[in-house]
């Protein structure tokens, strides 16, 4: 069985960011939706910290949590949807890494036809 190249994309931020009045991750869900991306899943962290050495993490309090969006699709559709993506994280990070997947997305061709 032979992978396919595609890319992953991955998005950190914290709950509590929002855009246009809507929690960030949701707004950026939508949005990938919309733009055709085959999927999106948003990951809840039970702790972390970044460049600013803050740690977040749920608390009794409603502390911050941190928030991971996976996003996997070709190269070519995820690069069509990074300048929405950056102008909507304005404190996190985007990372975008090379991926082999080796289970058929729904609405690819398959390897045998």
């Amino acid at each position: 069985m032979t992978g396919s190249n595609r890319k992953y994309l991955q998005v950190f931020i914290e709950d509590t960011d929002t855009w246009r009045g809507a929690p960030l991750h949701e707004a950026i869900v939508r949005m990938l939706e919309k733009r055709g991306i085959a999927g999106a899943t948003v990951w809840s962290g039970i702790m972390g910290y970044g460049e600013s050495r803050q740690v977040h993490r749920t608390g009794l309090f409603g502390d911050e949590r941190p928030i991971t969006i996976s996003v996997i699709d070709s190269e070519q559709k995820i690069r069509a949807v990074l300048p929405q993506l950056l102008t909507m994280v304005k404190q996190g990070l985007v990372v975008l890494f090379d991926a082999e997947v080796f289970v058929k997305c729904p609405g690819e061709p398959s390897s045998n036809s």
